[in-house]
């Protein structure tokens, strides 16, 4: 008799997976619950047999490290586990600090290129510049299409006072040189950049919540406050989130005292917490409008939904992301983590905009995809609201729950300029490499410079600097196609001038410029003029 063959492997990681997930984690946790207890003990019994009496050796660690995040991915979609290195990578990131060498590099044509030494970094201290390729890390090649970003990180990245050793092609040197760099602590600024767009209005953009976020937000609205600024445009486009409490005292310096900011409600009573403001905040008095985009998520989504619902802040742009769910994190035994789901947040006026997830991982992946496809970006007609969860802000006005924060001025995603020649150039990376090598050509004349206003004044006409990045677009194999390179004419000269200025200045430079031709800036901006985003909002 023949027997069809059977894959043990299909059963094996789930098995083992809820032993490690259940046996270890919660184990240790529930260990007077009785349920948990004796699945506890029959799941390490399988365990047991597994390692015991399986007919092939198994590596059961491996089997481990797959299958958890597989068991995790059938609770919620934020619901994660982390491994010791991956962990401490995010980490890293989150406390505003990792230990590296103190550079911003891009690949160019499969080579690291540095963009930026931070100033009193390790690289800085031994002599490396803006402009210098690295070619070999701690005597091995580093030039190649293995050579990814992730990759590079990796082997930069490593324990405070370690070393590491590179060889460096600079443009004004035919020999290779050799720099040793002391790995230190490198900071992580979650403030991109912050600047007055005119006489009153200050702007701030913030690219994720850790935990100097609301020291670097203070330092920000302090200094454009001295500048002038009476009013603010704070940018969380693309800002996934991060820690909840940095949002929460950012909201706080907005709000008179008694507001409500964020309620969150778990399973049992010590995940419920409510959060209002203490009246300390030093801008209560302050017009301020939030920027948000589909990208938006989490702690933004909280910062943006206690300023709408407090009716205190003017919401534009495009539907958030909708996650309202709250993790914590747990530390297992080899130094891994689960940072698991264990409450929902509500924003004041009741709100969850958590979005659906039933339909599994792949639908909950797709939707935002869904959401170009049906044309969201483009119309506000087409924004799906959920009309069972409908709420009030404090004035009165209707918001709803479900799939994210809906703007208060919606804002159409720009599609202007963009051809296909700009989609083939941005997509070869010609932009930034481009960008670069102008920068290494003129880098002499470029030092000089005082600031980013300074090169706007000395730069190339905008007809002369898209004609020489034609001519390098077509020895980069990308033919000039002039039809479509004049309709993507202002926005390509609006990107190459920000990529160099960034280049030169880093991205204090950028988004001042790239912003002068911000759709949803420039909406803003004149919401904020016509006084419609004065306090409280009524209308």
């Amino acid at each position: 008799m023949t027997q069809k063959p059977t894959n043990r492997f299909l059963w094996l990681p789930l098995a083992i997976a809820v032993a490690m997930v259940v046996g270890i984690f919660f184990g240790s946790r529930f260990t007077n619950n009785k349920p948990v207890a004796e699945n506890d003990r029959k799941l390490n019994a399988i365990l047991n047999l597994i390692a015991n009496d399986y007919v092939d050796t198994t590596n059961l660690h491996d089997l481990i490290e797959m299958s958890i995040p597989e068991i995790l991915s059938n609770l919620d979609p934020h619901t994660s586990y982390f491994t010791a290195e991956d962990l401490k990578a995010a980490t890293d990131d989150l406390n505003g600090s990792f230990s590296g060498i103190g550079i911003s590099f891009m690949m160019v044509s499969d080579t690291i290129s540095v963009i930026e030494v931070i100033p009193g970094g390790p690289s800085e201290k031994v002599g490396l510049m803006a402009g210098d390729q690295i070619v070999m890390i701690d005597d091995s090649v580093a030039v190649g299409p293995k050579m990814t970003n992730g990759e590079v990180m990796k082997r930069l990245r490593g324990d405070k006072g370690s070393q590491v050793k590179l060889g460096i092609k600079r443009q004004n040197s035919k020999k290779l040189l050799s720099y040793t760099v002391t790995r230190g602590d490198i900071p992580v600024n979650t403030v991109d950049t912050y600047y007055m767009i005119d006489n009153i209005t200050g702007y701030v953009k913030i690219n994720q919540f850790g935990v100097h976020t609301y020291d670097e937000f203070i330092t920000a609205m302090a200094s454009l406050q001295e500048e002038g600024a009476k009013r603010y445009m704070i940018d969380l486009r693309g800002n996934g989130g991060g820690l909840m409490q940095m949002a929460v005292l950012m909201v706080n310096e907005f709000l008179p005292a008694g507001q409500p900011i964020v309620f969150t409600k778990g399973r049992y009573m010590h995940d419920d917490g409510d959060v209002w403001s203490d009246g300390n905040g030093s801008f209560q008095d302050a017009e301020v409008a939030v920027l948000i985009d589909e990208f938006s998520a989490s702690a933004s989504e909280i910062f943006a939904g206690a300023l709408q619902d407090n009716d205190r802040g003017l919401i534009v742009g495009c539907r958030s992301f909708g996650k309202g769910l709250v993790q914590k994190e747990f530390v297992l035994p080899d130094n891994s983590a689960i940072r698991l789901t264990t409450a929902r947040y509500y924003t004041p006026s009741g709100r969850c905009i958590q979005k659906d997830y039933k339909e599994g991982m792949f639908s909950y992946e797709k939707e935002l995809f869904d959401r170009y496809l049906n044309g969201e970006l483009y119309s506000r007609d087409s924004v799906k609201v959920d009309q069972n969860q409908v709420f009030s802000t404090m004035n009165g006005r209707t918001v709803y729950g479900g799939g994210g924060i809906v703007p208060d001025i919606f804002v159409a995603r720009d599609t202007s300029g963009i051809t296909n020649y700009y989609i083939d150039v941005a997509n070869a990376g010609l932009l930034q490499r481009y960008a670069f090598n102008y920068c290494n050509n003129n880098r002499s004349f470029l030092n000089q410079l005082d600031d980013y206003t300074e090169f706007l004044r000395v730069a190339p006409s905008d007809d002369a600097l898209i004609k020489d990045f034609v001519d390098y677009a077509a020895k980069n194999n990308i033919a000039p196609r002039w039809y479509y390179i004049n309709q993507s004419h202002d926005l390509l000269a609006t990107n190459l001038k920000a990529l160099i200025a960034r280049d030169i200045f880093g991205n204090m430079a950028f988004y001042p410029i790239l912003n002068r031709n911000d759709k949803t800036v420039l909406a803003a901006l004149r919401a904020l003029n016509s006084h419609k985003a004065a306090f409280p909002i009524t209308d």
